[in-house]
């Protein structure tokens, strides 16, 4: 991408035309003019185009692959007198189209100025994606056709629709029309988290489908705009709802019904069954005839295979076909499923798991569970997205506002999705070439209104799209708030709720002087001043003003606003604070933590406990290892309380110790234990909190014992549990 700027402004006014030179549809322009009227309020000329038409002032378009040789690329020339935008194909066209659709302010219906500039510009990635989850809660069309409008202002050009899911079938399929009557709805939907008790279902039947021609048009509507749909239909696992209305294409015969909460379950299509197959080419056949993209998704992820391991079908398939184990079944399963496939002209797209057993030839993977799925496949040579999970997932909360709590995952700020980097590290030149794009995933589950989930996706999908579109050397965080800010107008008069609080005050936490927290707090916005208090009471502009890293003394809540004058301007920030004998002190680990549960084991004793946002950077987690710490007092104390936290969610592979155990001692050597606890009943966070008998002790030790292998039944059964702990705590 190159830009120059400068020379005089071209001011569109009424008079102004948008001229199409041959090759292209005049549909582009009419977008265009609809766009500026949309938002700029400014109704431009009528198109002049054909023999005879006048040159002169206006927007010319025109095609010419030799002068702009990238693929979707354009060279845009805007001077006082005209506007010149070459595209090397009609998407290059209607991407330069975009851009001054982006430059324009959002006016007031009078003259509109595109500033004088020299863009040349083409995409990084091919594979530009949003991904849609329709199977947990579905959006009406026009409601879809919005958001496909709002893409296409940002250049992103794929729309991969996820149309089944345990949860719900949402396409009608007329050769199973229990797909519609049974498949497409569920008793009842669980309000809030699974982790929360006690579990709280709203007792409404909810479902419905897109019907073929509701397809058709979204695909017809998009396509138009240079979106390509891609469906997804969901095997072998995450079948819950098609077994709903077929059950005899499930290992046990059922009955099933449709999930009720978000989870992964162990029912899947039974792969020992012809049946199975038949019916998937059958909804795949119908599916094809729908969607014009090469590309198919079939998912592929999350296949628990106890069914198959304890059904007689699936043990003789394998057998028969000399297959060493269930995952070597699951990759015959998708290699059936691509076969067919390829008899129509098409390809399959699955996520990372489809790697187990082996890659079918020509499938491309998407990598959510991590970068290594992506890594593994470029390396095989096969095409790769990438999406994973902590960088793109917009179900992710986004903002430190409480209701924000309700997201499904962690915390995925605007800053660090714009900060994501496509190509992982440690890939060649010819190996990153496989790397095709870059897709955000919108999980609904937690989204049931147009507006939460408009909420959830912007702005950062315009941190998706500049990172997809733009070379690494060009991205600019304050550049891309700056112009974020300014777009808020823009996704106001397309009538999209955005979330607006992306200037939030955020924090940083460091031990001080005499192992006291140090707070530092910080807003990415341009104006405003940061006023706090450290009584718990909300702040206003006459609380004290924030100029430096603020040393927590006592036990409390440290609240703070941004405020412009008299008035705050983001939500308020609030940090609450334990100030204990423990706080500060280092922390000897036995045993190093793992994952994304491995922080500096400062955080045991900062002051800070953890939250039900186990992705906060505050929890310290072990993998099928046990806990063994130990702290030093700095001089023997008289201890009467002793004090952890402890994260128990099963639905994360999150399990409580099978016991914890605090111990004491004065010379760090000898130890005696004081507290044994064996029981954390709670699904969620399980304080401990341990009266003793006075002693005196310099050293503090907390062992936990691992649960070690999860149990048969339970998610993840088979694998490592992790044991989460957070802030040590001695009074």
């Amino acid at each position: 991408m190159q830009v120059r700027v400068g020379g005089a402004p071209f001011v569109l006014t009424r008079r102004t035309m948008v001229h199409t030179g041959p090759g292209l549809a005049p549909e582009a322009a009419a977008r265009f003019r609809e766009y500026v009227r949309r938002v700029g309020h400014l109704a431009l000329g009528a198109p002049a185009d054909g023999p005879g038409r006048p040159v002169g002032a206006g927007i010319y378009l025109r095609l010419d692959p030799r002068a702009v040789p990238q693929a979707e690329g354009y060279r845009l020339v805007v001077g006082p007198q005209r506007i010149t935008l070459t595209g090397h194909d009609a998407a290059g066209v209607f991407y330069g189209l975009q851009t001054m659709s982006q430059l324009l302010p959002a006016g007031t219906g009078r003259a509109l100025r595109v500033p004088g500039c020299v863009v040349d510009d083409y995409p990084r990635f091919a594979y530009r994606g949003m991904h849609l989850d329709v199977s947990r809660h579905m959006f009406p069309l026009p409601v879809l056709k919005k958001w496909v409008d709002v893409l296409a202002l940002y250049k992103i050009n794929t729309l991969h629709w996820h149309l089944t899911d345990d949860q719900g079938w949402r396409i009608e399929i007329k050769r199973y029309p229990r797909l519609q009557t049974v498949a497409a709805y569920r008793s009842e939907t669980l309000i809030g988290h699974k982790k929360e008790l006690p579990h709280r279902f709203d007792g409404q039947r909810y479902g419905g489908y897109y019907t073929q021609a509701e397809a058709r048009e979204l695909v017809r509507y998009a396509a138009a705009r240079h979106i390509t749909v891609i469906p997804e239909i969901e095997m072998p696992g995450h079948a819950l709802a098609a077994l709903a209305a077929y059950p005899a294409l499930g290992c046990t015969g059922g009955p099933y019904q449709a999930a009720t909460f978000w989870g992964v379950f162990d029912d899947v299509y039974c792969a020992g069954n012809e049946d199975t197959f038949a019916f998937l080419e059958g909804v795949l056949d119908e599916v094809a005839a729908i969607f014009p993209s090469r590309y198919l998704h079939i998912g592929g992820d999350e296949c628990l295979k106890g069914r198959w391991q304890a059904c007689p079908k699936c043990q003789a398939r394998m057998r028969a076909e000399h297959l060493p184990d269930e995952h070597a079944l699951q990759s015959y399963f998708i290699r059936r499923i691509s076969q067919h496939l390829a008899t129509k002209n098409r390809r399959i797209i699955g996520w990372d798991e489809i790697l187990e057993g082996g890659l079918t030839p020509g499938t491309t993977v998407m990598s959510w569970t991590g970068e290594q799925g992506g890594v593994t496949a470029a390396r095989l040579g096969h095409p790769v997205i990438m999406t994973p999970e902590r960088y793109v997932y917009l179900d992710y909360y986004q903002s430190l506002r409480p209701t924000d709590s309700l997201a499904a995952g962690g915390y995925l700020p605007l800053s660090k999705i714009y900060g994501y980097e496509p190509v992982p590290a440690g890939l060649t030149a010819a190996q990153a070439g496989y790397v095709r794009g870059v897709q955000a995933n919108v999980w609904t589950e937690y989204m049931p209104t147009p507006a939460k989930a408009e909420y959830m996706m912007f702005p950062r999908l315009l941190a998706l799209a500049e990172m997809a579109w733009s070379p690494r050397a060009a991205r600019n965080y304050p550049a891309f708030l700056a112009r974020t800010r300014s777009h808020d107008r823009h996704l106001r008069a397309l009538g999209v709720a955005a979330n607006r609080t992306f200037d939030q005050l955020t924090d940083t936490l460091r031990t001080g002087p005499g192992g006291l927290p140090l707070l530092e707090l910080r807003t990415s916005a341009a104006v405003g001043e940061i006023h706090y208090t450290t009584d718990g009471q909300a702040p206003t502009p006459l609380s004290p003003r924030y100029v430096g890293p603020l040393a927590v003394a006592r036990s409390g809540v440290v609240r703070a606003g941004l405020f412009v004058g008299a008035a705050r301007v983001q939500p308020l920030y609030a940090k609450e604070f334990n100030i204990n004998l423990a706080t500060g002190k280092p922390v000897v680990l036995a045993h190093p933590p793992a994952g994304s549960y491995a922080p500096s084991p400062a955080v045991l004793t900062n002051g800070v406990a953890g939250s039900p946002r186990y992705n906060d950077g505050q929890w310290v987690g072990f993998s099928g290892t046990d806990l063994d710490a130990t702290f030093d007092l700095g001089a023997p104390q008289r201890i009467t309380a002793l004090g952890t936290n402890v994260l128990n969610y099963h639905w994360q592979k999150m399990w409580a110790p099978r016991e914890l155990v605090f111990a004491v001692s004065l010379d760090g050597v000898n130890y005696q234990d004081v507290y044994r606890q064996t029981d954390f009943p709670i699904n969620g966070i399980n304080p401990v909190r341990a009266t003793v008998a006075p002693v005196q002790a310099r050293y503090v030790r907390v062992r936990g014992v691992s649960q070690g292998l999860i149990p048969a039944g339970e998610y993840g059964a088979g694998g490592k549990a992790w044991l989460l702990l957070d802030e040590l705590l001695v009074n």
